[in-house]
């Protein structure tokens, strides 16, 4: 989330995974083949695909299926969890509101809501509205996901409004790119107060409506036709296993919009020609300085040193990462959520446009990659630079590389027999943002269980010394984690300090940011 499916380890895979050339011809015939390849190769469900150009939607298809269960083909109406990609609607929706002056984009946010609250008091006074968009707050990567990561939780707004206070910043204020996913619920939160709407209600009664995304939902539950939407999926010694939808979250400003491969081609059409949109293009969602805004750097990143693309600058704007390749602007974005990954990306100068829509994780982020690329490439002038085969060697590698994760469950096996003393570790343990965790034994094992976050609930299997290995029920990610106790004079458990065990966790399952203190 994200996962090889979350934008850190996304964005890295960028320009390094890649498939068949379609720079001779690109056709119905050469994507339907590229995308039938990349599919099996990277052992997706389903996937679907849409390419604008001057102005035009010149190709809009699904693949594969929603579900191995059911074995329904794909179409260019299936609905998939687009994630991260919505962070662009969420700026969209701000973008309005500052042009019907409810707001401008440098207001402080304490102005609108009093209650928000940073690690200390300057940072608290001086958060702008585009601090909360930009990934620069001085926070480490993906504080406080867990929240929402895994879903179901019982998190509130109330509690993202003031859980940043019990973060230590990780850089200075406004200096480092780091991801993070609660501040756009913020923004969203300040879309509900200026606008009088729920974020949800907003983006679909002043984006996906009059942009005719008719299929799109900003919601899991305000789907309206539940048999257009794909199914997750995972893969677990190559086979392709399905599970549930995310539930929605406290609001969708980060993640929450489902949409199709049809109702993307709308989207891009609609940035594309600057937030203008209709027949005669007479209409429009925002004016082109809204969108120079939202495409202006705040945050600077590293530029890659791949010469294939000659890029000299990289950067975060407002919902956009943006960059150059071959000279030319380029507006992109990934999203990932469990089994759900998926990419966009913009060309203004070439009047071009991908998306790239996928319902499988690890491989949905390769294949996003290679197709993507493959068809920008096209577009760029660039000869074929097999990005298929560059990715699936990639994902390959991956699976094959957490020998780690490996090695930790086999010394647990045989470790099998030590039988510590759980007495010492059972309890109830706080953290200030995270609230309480039990320890408790159940048949003589010990069990680790959230309050306020169900799904995290797990065994607790010896590891070595004080550190047990915790096996989570919830599967649709790799997720389980260590717990290393700390011990009074006593010999009684006081605290927890806890991080995942495969280092291919994704980064919003934060479990190194929680500090549990013993209060039971």
């Amino acid at each position: 989330m994200i996962q090889k499916s979350k934008i850190i380890l996304l964005a890295l895979w960028f320009f390094m995974a890649g498939s068949l050339s379609l720079r001779a011809q690109i056709n119905e015939v050469a994507i339907d083949s590229l995308v039938e390849t990349a599919l099996q190769k990277l052992k997706v469900a389903g996937a679907a695909v849409a390419i604008v150009k001057d102005g035009k939607v010149l190709h809009s298809k699904g693949y594969g299926v929603k579900s191995v269960v059911t074995g329904e083909k794909a179409d260019a109406n299936t609905l998939f969890a687009i994630a991260s990609n919505s962070k662009a609607f969420t700026t969209a929706a701000l973008a309005i509101l500052v042009e019907e002056g409810k707001i401008s984009w440098h207001d402080r946010v304490v102005d609108h809501i009093p209650e928000f609250t940073m690690y200390n008091p300057y940072v608290t006074s001086n958060f702008l509205i585009t601090d909360l968009l930009s990934h620069h707050s001085g926070l480490g990567l993906g504080n406080g996901d867990l929240m929402f990561f895994p879903d179901s939780s019982n998190f509130t707004i109330e509690d993202v409004l003031s859980c940043y206070s019990h973060f230590q910043p990780q850089m200075p204020f406004r200096t480092t790119f780091a991801y993070n996913n609660l501040l756009y619920l913020v923004a969203g939160e300040l879309i509900k107060r200026k606008s009088g709407m729920s974020w949800e209600a907003f983006v679909q009664a002043r984006i996906l409506d009059p942009l005719g995304m008719t299929q799109s939902s900003p919601a899991l539950s305000q789907v309206k036709n539940p048999q257009s939407l794909a199914s997750p999926h995972n893969t677990n010694k190559g086979e392709l296993h399905a599970f549930a939808n995310y539930s929605d979250m406290i609001n969708g400003a980060a993640a929450g919009i489902y949409s199709s491969a049809n109702d993307m081609s709308q989207w891009m059409l609609m940035q594309l020609n600057g937030g203008k949109y209709g027949d005669s293009l007479e209409h429009s969602i925002f004016n082109k300085a809204s969108q120079n805004e939202m495409w202006k750097i705040y945050t600077t990143t590293r530029a890659s040193n791949n010469p294939r693309y000659n890029t000299r600058f990289a950067g975060y704007g407002l919902g956009w990462g943006l960059k150059d390749m071959c000279g030319h602007l380029t507006a992109s974005h990934t999203g990932g959520l469990p089994g759900m990954l998926s990419i966009t990306i913009l060309i203004p100068d070439l009047n071009f446009g991908v998306a790239v829509l996928t319902n499988t994780e690890p491989g949905g982020a390769a294949l996003f990659m290679a197709i993507s690329q493959t068809i920008a490439d096209n577009y760029l002038g660039l000869d074929d630079f097999g990005w298929i085969e560059k990715n699936a060697a990639r994902f390959e590698h991956m699976e094959l590389a957490d020998t780690i994760t490996d090695r930790v469950w086999e010394k647990v096996k045989q470790n099998a027999d030590h039988s510590p003393e759980t007495a010492i570790y059972t309890g109830v343990y706080e953290d200030d943002w995270f609230g309480k965790i039990e320890v408790c034994s159940v048949d003589g094992q010990l069990w680790f269980k959230s309050y306020r976050s169900p799904r995290l609930k797990g065994r607790m299997h010896f590891y070595q010394a004080n550190t047990f290995a915790i096996r989570w029920d919830y599967r649709d990610m790799n997720a389980d984690a260590f717990a290393t106790f700390s011990l009074d004079e006593n010999g009684r458990a006081q605290s927890i300090e806890m991080k995942g065990i495969s280092p291919n966790i994704d980064f919003s399952f934060d479990f190194h940011d929680l500090s549990l203190k013993r209060v039971e």
